[in-house]
């Protein structure tokens, strides 16, 4: 993929060289890069550029712009950081960490192409990684360290999970995440995240706190073990219906693998009351981490990164197109629902 039009006046005034593009959609594009410093100094890094059209929307640019605000001082290994956010002839940017690896929607695509299951303690461990991430957003505070900021990230889900080739586990795209007093947000008039992620509380339109991503983690764990989003149908309004209201299945019939205990913290992450949910992702962090290690030795990060090495060495059964894919990133376009 070439550098695109929306990009090319913009490429001889950023202080970084495009090496590739990333991802695509309606809303912009994401491109490797690498800075450039003095003594030979060079630092890959991701920028996203936001089309010049939305650049131009007052609404678009407050979420971008406050996307970057609300991550600036988001420094956790388990999130994607972001450096810096610049503005060049009214076109915004964010220059952000790059990862070299996959998301977690490349990953479980690779395993359907190939035939198989994803082992249940790495799927368990990558949503406990998440979690971290999380524990950390939901806890953080502003400047004077005291007020919550109350960030709630709204869209948790596999292709905002990121797998370094190490092993690392990185939740990004904070683009419609809110929080106190920094972001703009319409709930109750909008529903912000993808249809087969949300929790039964964004799907009714309804005010969210730090609990809709723990119901999010437990459907991206659940299509891992299931091997399928059980929730997803046909139509954005049947998947919102299944999302509130389907009867949760016994996850041993997908997979004889998981036992009482995960299903245990599948059910209890995904209970449609909030109160009858883990209250925080700390909480869900705990439950996962004593699953995983109460027994004695549990996956680590070099496990994952051997077993990622191994998975997409077997053949690139699935081919990664950016092109029919619109919408990694979060940059799709937003539609009405």
């Amino acid at each position: 993929m070439a550098v695109v039009a929306h990009v090319k006046h913009l490429k001889d005034r950023l202080a970084y060289r495009l090496v590739r593009p990333l991802a695509e959609g309606g809303m912009g594009i994401v491109y490797e890069a690498e800075q450039q410093g003095a003594g030979g100094f060079r630092k890959r890094v991701a920028i996203k550029i936001i089309r010049e059209e939305y650049s131009a929307v007052p609404e678009f640019r407050k979420n971008f712009v406050g996307e970057a605000r609300l991550v600036a001082n988001l420094i956790h290994t388990n999130i994607v950081q972001t450096y810096h956010l610049g503005e060049i002839l009214g076109q915004y940017y964010m220059v952000m960490e790059y990862v070299s690896g996959v998301n977690l929607e490349e990953f479980i695509l690779q395993h359907r192409a190939l035939g198989q299951a994803i082992p249940v303690d790495l799927a368990a461990f990558i949503v406990s990684r998440v979690c971290r991430g999380l524990r950390y957003a939901h806890t953080k505070t502003g400047d004077d360290d005291e007020e919550n900021l109350g960030i709630v990230h709204r869209d948790v889900n596999p292709r905002n999970i990121l797998i370094a080739y190490e092993g690392d586990v990185k939740l990004t795209d904070f683009g419609i995440a809110k929080a106190v007093n920094i972001m703009y947000n319409k709930e109750g008039d909008v529903i912000a995240g993808k249809d087969e992620y949300l929790s039964p509380e964004q799907a009714r339109r309804e005010v969210t706190d730090a609990r809709a991503d723990i119901f999010s983690c437990g459907v991206v764990l659940l299509e891992m073990i299931c091997g399928t989003n059980i929730f997803e149908a046909e139509t954005g309004a049947r998947t919102r219906h299944n999302i509130q209201h389907m009867p949760l299945p016994r996850i041993a019939e997908y997979n004889r693998f998981c036992d009482r205990r995960l299903e245990a913290i599948l059910q209890r992450s995904l209970a449609r009351t909030r109160e009858e949910r883990y209250q925080t992702a700390q909480e869900m962090l705990t439950a996962l981490e004593l699953y995983l290690y109460s027994d004695g030795y549990g996956p680590t990060n070099e496990k994952l990164a051997g077993y990622l090495e191994q998975l997409f060495a077997e053949g690139k059964a699935y081919e990664d197109d950016v092109s029919r894919r619109p919408g990694s990133f979060g940059l799709s376009a937003p539609r009405a629902r």
